[in-house]
């Protein structure tokens, strides 16, 4: 069997930069051979404009929710946002379809090889059936109040065993996930139904993407009574903490999972403090989701990085979904992130974007980093952030 070899500007091997001349060898099949000196490499190298880096990871998407491209207009503000998508979801199958085919596609051929993807239905099984791109489902839950937690949640226990079904069916290797959607939006009694189901499973949930979230636990009120109102509660259904939302819900959970807090725009430095004690002594892994062109997109406003990596947070990035951005491109949200944050090293962001992505998932045995018999996907990625392809 043939090498292929590439020689780019530059080398990202999952977690730094390499040295100038430097080549990567594959099989035809893309599984990686070595990394070796130019002088080594031998002919028909082939050079590369750009930056060659393992496969992407977007940790955080809602493929589902694709037909809302340019449905909810940028800065509405997280409230009016949720109104907008809870009221404007009534599209026919065949416009969903056709939207989550050209979302996954354009997923694909700008170089992401693995997603962590929230769904409230199986509406995207028969598109992930035939995928090339891994999967890690998030069935996402709602229960307001627990009278109906079980009943709900036996809902999307239906949901997540339709979707393991098809792709099941189809050969794909995947894994599938019952989680909560967000603090303002999950009883007491369904999230100890959740924490009960994912012994030792990845799961997420968005956390403190507005102010309001920190009221009404704290109060019982707020803006998101405005969001209740739609499903025809009146008052809070949650119990009333004083304590912001992460400190009142996180402690729901004590099953080993991984926990991927995404968003976290409006988290204060003393609850990152406290969640990362609690995570250390209850024995989960907290993994913090920054999505900065839907924070931008809802709120024109950008998350606290700073502050996560002060604390040595463990950083992964998503896009969210078309409801909330522009596009559905990793290499966008990096360029954004290094927008706003140009004296964070480019190599950092990358490595929040392919092997932190892939250990965040469990997909590092296979992904993530240029190692001898893995096959991570290679992606091109413009020196400027702002453009990536699928290599191989």
């Amino acid at each position: 069997m043939g090498y292929l070899k590439f020689r780019p500007d530059k080398l990202f091997n999952g977690y730094r930069f390499l040295g100038e001349d430097n080549v990567l060898i594959t099989h035809q099949d893309g599984t990686v051979e070595t990394i070796v000196p130019l002088a080594d490499a031998g002919d028909d190298v082939q050079q590369i404009a750009g930056i060659l880096s393992p496969g992407l990871f977007n940790c955080h998407c809602h493929l589902e929710l694709s037909h809302l491209k340019n449905v909810i207009p940028p800065h509405t503000g997280l409230i009016e946002f949720l109104c907008s998508v809870v009221t404007k979801r009534d599209f026919s199958p065949d416009i969903i379809r056709q939207e989550i085919i050209k979302a996954e596609k354009e997923m694909y051929d700008n170089g992401i090889v693995a997603i962590g993807d929230i769904g409230n239905t199986a509406d995207t099984a028969e598109v992930k059936s035939k995928s090339k791109i891994r999967w890690q489902n998030f069935v996402e839950v709602l229960s307001f109040t627990d009278d109906k937690a079980e009943e709900n949640f036996n809902h999307y226990k239906k949901v997540a065993a339709h979707l393991d079904a098809a792709l099941h069916t189809a050969g794909n290797i995947h894994r599938t996930s019952l989680v909560p959607h967000a603090p303002y939006s999950i009883s007491p009694k369904t999230f100890q139904l959740i924490n009960e189901s994912t012994r030792g499973q990845v799961i997420s949930i968005h956390n403190q993407e507005h102010p309001a979230e920190d009221e009404l636990y704290k109060t019982g009120g707020g803006e998101y009574l405005k969001l209740f109102k739609i499903f025809g509660i009146d008052r809070s259904p949650f119990p009333v903490t004083g304590k912001s939302s992460i400190r009142s819900v996180l402690p729901y959970f004590n099953n080993e999972q991984t926990i991927l807090l995404i968003h976290n725009t409006f988290m204060a430095e003393e609850d990152v403090i406290w969640a990362n004690q609690y995570a250390a002594a209850h024995g989960l892994k907290l993994v913090y989701c920054l999505c900065i062109n839907a924070n931008l997109y809802i709120e024109n406003k950008v998350p606290p990085i700073d502050m996560l990596m002060k604390h040595n947070c463990t950083i992964v990035v998503g896009t969210d979904s078309y409801s909330s951005n522009w596009q559905l491109s990793i290499a966008k949200e990096m360029e954004a992130i290094h927008k706003h944050f140009q004296h964070i090293p480019i190599e950092t962001i990358l490595q929040w974007a392919t092997s932190n992505g892939a250990k965040a998932l469990g997909l590092e045995d296979e992904f993530g980093s240029f190692a001898t018999g893995k096959k991570p996907g290679i992606a091109i990625i413009d020196n400027n952030l702002d453009l990536s392809r699928k290599l191989a």
